[in-house]
C-alpha cells in the first residue's frame, strides 16, 4: 500500500447543524444545482430566524443540506439539495430521513414540501419515503419559459 493510500481515511457523510460559516459553501451548491437558486441572504435569514438547518458533510466538504420551518405541529421543508457531483449516492434519501427524524423529535404531525413536476427523481424519492401529493400551486416556481407549477406533497407522522 502506498503512503498516500494508507494515510487517506474517508469518512461516511455526517449531518450537523448548519452554521453561518457554511453559507458560502451551501450557496455555491445551490448555484450549481438550480437554475433559479436562493440568494445568500435567504439562507442567512433562515439561520437568523432559527429555522432547523442542517448540512451533510464528508471529509470537510458539504455535500447537501436542508432547511425547514416548524410551527403548530407542522413542518414545511423550505429547501433540500444535494450537490450535483454527489448525486446518485443515496444522499438525498439520507437528508429526507434526517428531516423526518428531526420533525418527529419535535412532535410534528405533518410535513409539507413543494417540488417541481419536472423533478421526477425527487418526486419518486418523496413517494418512496411516504409523501403523497395533496395539491398544486400554479405558477409557483420561476422557469426558463415563464413559471412552473409546484406539486405540494405531505406526510403524516402520527
Amino acid at each position: 500500500m502506498s503512503a498516500l493510500a494508507s494515510d487517506t481515511v474517508l469518512t461516511a457523510p455526517l449531518l450537523r447543524p448548519m452554521r453561518e460559516s457554511d453559507l458560502d459553501a451551501v450557496h455555491a451548491i445551490e448555484i450549481r444545482a438550480y437554475p433559479f437558486p436562493w440568494t445568500l441572504g435567504i439562507f442567512r435569514d433562515c439561520l437568523r430566524a432559527d429555522y432547523p438547518a442542517w448540512v451533510l458533510h464528508e471529509d470537510g466538504r458539504i455535500l447537501g443540506y436542508f432547511l425547514m420551518s416548524i410551527a403548530a405541529g407542522e413542518a414545511h421543508v423550505l429547501n433540500v439539495c444535494v450537490a450535483p457531483e454527489a448525486q446518485g449516492r443515496g444522499l438525498g434519501r439520507k437528508l429526507v430521513r434526517a428531516f423526518l427524524h428531526l420533525a418527529r423529535g419535535r412532535a410534528v404531525q405533518r410535513v409539507f414540501l413543494e417540488v417541481r413536476p419536472s423533478n421526477r427523481g425527487a418526486i419518486g424519492l418523496y413517494h418512496e419515503e411516504g409523501f403523497n401529493e395533496i395539491g398544486r400551486r400554479p405558477r409557483y416556481y420561476p422557469a426558463r419559459d415563464g413559471r412552473e407549477d409546484a406539486i405540494v406533497m405531505a406526510i403524516e407522522l402520527v
